[in-house]
């Protein structure tokens, strides 16, 4: 008999964690868990599950506006946001609950409480002492916020889901993924948005033609981006946020949401007194099999901050219990992951930037699209979507794919394949396109652009 209480024990039950206890649970381990919040975690919690129902929500209007131009008289529409929040409760509701269902049909024992390390096989939750041969640390990140006179009185994105109004002026500072889906959401609901960044150009670190495009596109919808600003004090002021801002221009907003950032959840973890090392910013520092320097003890997902997405997170979980308990050998290999932003316009991309090929000194053919979408035609939207591929000049195979525009999402997940199975610029060309579709213009891009 093990001198362990489990053979797998996991502190965090969010998408890393509830797969690696299924996985593991299936291979015939004893697997524990234990959350202190909510199962589902970030994801399905308070993060992209109730995130993706309020942008369908808030892309209504815009529906309503472009059907006129295909013959529907919509009549005016009224806009409920207590009942919009309702419903995604009731629906987050349901999926925590299938969680739950989850774990217990795997075998998988939940502890609800706060997991706290206090040597490498000893943990407690709440009053209960625990041992476990492995540990996963799966605790994810916590949104950061700028440390400036008033912070107190703004929000982050967690609290979004939870507010009992609408707020009718919103200022979302920061200008990342979570700033330009909520920025995107509050105006597509009838908020008046301002974003403030404290740089020159939304969503560092995407294609900088994508980021141009959502730009072009989030002003045309009414977003108000101001760049080279960012709030350097918040006060309360006669029922209201007023906010004053870097460059000492003062304005008062109902809401002030942070979306500054996301910092791994290392706190009172007793990682210390475990032994468990942590790098810059906090994050638990792993190998390729997750493994911490600890041989006994793991980490997946946020709180290593390799690369923050829910499906990361499922597959680092996963290959650590294929690993650990299926007789298997997965390292895991983070490049060409596909990434989305469901900003409006939505962005997908995968593989390599056009300044990331440049940057590493490889000669690189591109080839761009700028088109005024079908669906858009009718309606007399002006909006432009962009297509781009980023090509290695000498082997010809397809180094990055990026869209910005209606479905890129969708699109990107397919071509996703294709750039990861390391497919060439002719391999694409010789693909049928699919007419009429956006979709259709990677596989007919001919003609590279000049530098």
């Amino acid at each position: 008999m093990s001198k362990f209480d489990y053979d797998l024990f996991v502190v965090g039950a969010g998408s890393g964690g509830v797969r690696a206890s299924r996985i593991a649970a299936g291979y015939g381990a004893r697997v524990g868990i234990c959350e202190e919040s909510r199962v589902g975690g970030t994801c399905v919690i308070r993060g992209c599950v109730p995130k993706k129902l309020m942008v369908y929500a808030s892309q209504f209007s815009e529906s309503f506006q472009d059907a006129t131009g295909y013959g529907w008289d919509a009549g005016p529409a009224r806009f409920s946001w207590p009942e919009l929040i309702a419903a995604k409760d009731r629906e987050i509701d349901r999926l925590e609950s299938v969680y739950h269902k989850l774990l217990a049909n795997a075998g998988v024992a939940l502890h609800e409480g706060r997991g706290r390390l206090l040597d490498r096989h000893t943990l407690t939750v709440g009053e209960e002492r625990i041992t476990a041969d492995k540990i996963l640390i799966a605790t994810g990140g916590r949104p950061w916020t700028p440390d400036i006179p008033g912070r107190e009185l703004g929000i982050v994105s967690d609290q979004v889901f939870d507010l009992e109004r609408q707020p009718r002026r919103v200022l979302v500072v920061g200008a990342g993924y979570i700033a330009v889906e909520f920025a995107g959401i509050f105006n597509g609901l009838g908020s008046e948005v301002t974003l403030a960044y404290r740089r020159d150009l939304i969503l560092r670190g995407f294609d900088d033609d994508i980021r141009e495009a959502v730009d072009a596109g989030m002003r045309a919808r009414g977003v108000d981006i101001q760049y080279q600003c960012a709030p350097a004090r918040l006060e309360r002021e006669e029922g209201a946020i007023a906010v004053t801002f870097s460059d000492d221009r003062r304005q008062s907003f109902d809401c002030v949401l942070f979306a500054t950032g996301r910092s791994p959840y290392t706190r009172d973890l007793g990682l210390e007194e475990a032994g468990v090392r942590t790098g810059a910013g906090h994050r638990i520092e792993v190998d390729a099999y997750s493994r911490t320097n600890v041989d006994n003890i793991f980490a997946v997902g946020d709180v290593t901050d390799r690369l923050n997405l829910t499906p990361v997170a499922l597959m680092e979980g996963h290959a650590f219990a294929d690993t650990q308990f299926g007789g298997m050998d997965r390292p895991l290999e983070h490049a060409n992951t596909p990434a989305a932003v469901f900003s409006q316009p939505p962005v997908g991309t995968v593989g390599l930037s056009e300044r990331e090929a440049r940057d590493a000194s490889r000669p690189i053919r591109v080839y761009r699209s700028s088109f005024t979408p079908m669906k858009y035609t009718l309606a007399g939207r002006k909006e432009k979507g962009v297509m781009k591929l980023v090509v290695d000049a000498d082997s010809d195979r397809v180094l990055g794919c990026h869209v910005a525009g209606l479905d890129a999402p969708e699109i990107v997940q397919g071509f996703a394949v294709a750039v990861r199975a390391g497919l060439t610029k002719a391999d694409f060309d010789r693909t049928v396109g699919i007419h009429p579709t956006s979709a259709e213009e990677l596989v007919t891009l001919r003609q590279p652009v000049s530098d």
